[in-house]
């Protein structure tokens, strides 16, 4: 009794079905990871479309705990009226300055506080 076959057997090709299945499984994970749509942004001048500053300070420190009108502690909540009176119409600039420690989205959220009140010219600096 022989377990050998008398002629060789064809050798089989390769299947590529796994490897396809593989390659579509990634794309499909790729798809699902990523992010699609518009991030939000934050419109902010440049540098050399600036105009000259007038009038009063108005330089909003934002800490990591809370903010600062020219140097003096503010709530929130008081930071759009404070704003209203150092301001004469609401096109005038107003300075946003990050603290160290501070965290971008409290930057973000103190100037979309400023925009919805309607200042329009809001400059970030370090």
């Amino acid at each position: 009794m022989t377990f050998l076959p008398d002629r060789p057997r064809p050798r089989r090709k390769p299947s590529l079905t796994p490897m396809i299945d593989v390659v579509f499984l990634l794309l499909v994970f790729f798809m699902l990871a990523s992010r699609f749509g518009m991030d939000a942004v934050l419109p902010l001048p440049l540098a050399s479309a600036g105009q000259g500053y007038a009038g009063p300070p108005r330089l909003v420190d934002i800490l990591p705990e809370g903010l600062k009108v020219n140097g003096v502690e503010t709530a929130q909540g008081d930071l759009v009226p404070q704003m209203q009176g150092l301001t004469e119409k609401p096109e005038d600039t107003i300075i946003l300055r990050g603290a160290d420690g501070a965290k971008l989205q409290r930057v973000v959220d103190t100037a979309a506080i400023l925009r919805a009140a309607g200042f329009t010219h809001l400059v970030l600096v370090e």
